[in-house]
């Protein structure tokens, strides 16, 4: 008879679900995520897994608690506000870069930890710029629509070209060179920002649009 496979003796606890269940889906993606999956890496059985989490739309937001949780902690209190608001921004863009997975998790479930953590840490720090109360909604709005938004795109991006085996400058280099041979007089914006896609850098231009959103809001005082 074939040996079964070893079940795991130590104590098994939600963090270390987590864990597997984080380092799964930076693998596969949502669809690598099942509990077969999950019991296979961690060497145990549904129930000491059932006893901790009670699905996958549980797990997954365990998941991306503990991604965001991070992310927070790592951003500073006290200081200038602002600051603070582009090192918590440009650490959602690389938390999200890095787990393309949280990004959808969030905006599927607004009412979850991890997203009520991004808005009242954003939303605080505009408080602190003493932004005014009746548009301290909209600017909270907008700013993490925008963080969010254009990191989840640019994951999904990354992800896209992964999978067809492609190179982001190749790539770049070859829509640009599209748009530099539209013709200038129906198209002179997209021309002149030709040499500029080529050459960006996505962590940069992005820190540049909060600066803009915070041009922005400092306008609304």
């Amino acid at each position: 008879m074939a040996n079964r496979a070893q079940r795991r003796t130590d104590g098994l606890s939600k963090e270390v679900i987590v864990q597997a269940a984080a380092a799964i889906l930076d693998e596969g993606g949502e669809a690598a995520l099942t509990f077969r999956a999950l019991t296979a890496r961690l060497s145990t059985g549904y129930g000491a897994i059932y006893h901790h989490v009670a699905n996958k739309s549980d797990l997954l937001a365990a998941a991306t608690d503990a991604v965001i949780a991070r992310v927070m902690g790592d951003a500073v209190a006290g200081g200038d506000p602002r600051e603070a608001l582009r090192t918590v921004s440009l650490g959602l863009f690389d938390a999200i870069d890095a787990h393309p997975w949280v990004g959808a998790q969030l905006s599927r479930e607004p009412w979850r930890p991890a997203l009520l953590e991004v808005y009242e840490r954003i939303g605080g720090l505009l408080v602190a710029l003493e932004v005014p109360e009746q548009a301290l909604f909209d600017a909270a709005g907008a700013l993490v629509n925008y963080v969010l938004g254009v990191a989840g795109q640019n994951a999904a991006n990354a992800r896209l070209l992964a999978a067809d085996e492609g190179d982001r400058d190749a790539f770049l280099g070859a829509v640009a060179a599209r748009w530099a041979a539209l013709d200038p007089d129906e198209y002179p914006f997209v021309h002149r920002a030709a040499t500029q896609l080529r050459e960006h850098d996505d962590r940069e231009q992005f820190l540049a649009g909060v600066d803009i959103f915070l041009a922005g809001i400092a306008s609304l005082r």
